[in-house]
């Protein structure tokens, strides 16, 4: 995917299909190929798939945190000229979901959260990435997932080289503790955008306790699991995914 990019200013983003937008926010370590599924089926179905590459090491300190990337989805979403969007976001890709849907709830028209930080405050990892060290680097890698062949060697270089490289590092670190900063506990019962969380039964990451929380602290959502599935649901069981989201936005009619 990440060859199929379109380059306009300082927006990177992957395009596909016409139709009520989608706009999909990755995580901290995922690239946007973590939605492969998600990008292949929708835009076959009506809409419009958007992927903004985020500017997670590219910005400076100042501006590396939840709510400077929930303004940067906002004038990406005036840039693209779209009126009201759906926001799909994985683990901090969620977060910031949810905090623009916090701040600018008039451009939302849905919002679907899988494996989201934002409740959890170990959610951005409880150990942080040890520089040098491939083993340990592989087992966390590993953890992310039901079954820790998903975890493969390139997920695994991508990790390490991320972790090696000390300006990446130092974000890192900051956009973790912005997490923790910006807990939405408090916010969620105010947020009456229909939501869909998705998760997986057996994420070790941010654990099915805190799914439970999102759908009880959020007034109109919708909860549902994914068996024998770790942190990444779209990429772990991309058909089941696809299923269960594209059967919430039927309901919803979006």
């Amino acid at each position: 995917m990440s060859t199929d990019l379109k380059k306009e200013g300082k927006y990177k983003y992957f395009e596909a299909g016409e139709g009520t937008p989608i706009i999909i926010l990755h995580g901290l370590m995922g690239g946007l190929s973590n939605f492969d599924g998600v990008a292949e089926y929708f835009p076959a179905h009506g809409y419009k798939v958007v992927i903004p590459e985020l500017p997670i090491y590219t910005q400076s300190i100042l501006k590396t945190n939840v709510k400077a990337f929930a303004k940067y989805v906002k004038d990406f979403i005036t840039y693209k000229g779209f009126d009201r969007v759906i926001l799909l976001g994985n683990s901090l890709g969620g977060h910031i979901a949810l905090y623009h849907t916090k701040m600018y709830p008039e451009k939302m028209l849905g919002l679907i959260i899988t494996g989201s930080s934002g409740l959890y405050e170990s959610a951005m990892g409880d150990s942080y990435p040890r520089r040098g060290d491939r083993d340990y680097i592989k087992k966390k890698a590993e953890e992310v997932f039901y079954d820790p062949k998903i975890a493969t060697p390139e997920i695994i270089e991508e990790v390490y080289t991320m972790a090696n490289d000390r300006i990446k590092l130092i974000k890192t670190l900051t956009i973790a503790k912005s997490a923790i900063r910006h807990n939405m506990a408090k916010d969620l019962p105010k947020m009456h955008v229909p939501t869909c969380i998705i998760w997986g039964k057996d994420d070790k990451v941010t654990p099915p306790d805190v799914a439970v929380e999102f759908d009880k602290l959020l007034p109109n959502s919708s909860l549902y699991w994914i068996d024998k599935c770790g942190h990444a649901a779209m990429m772990e069981h991309p058909d089941e995914f696809n299923q269960l989201m594209h059967d919430w936005l039927r309901t919803h009619h979006f």
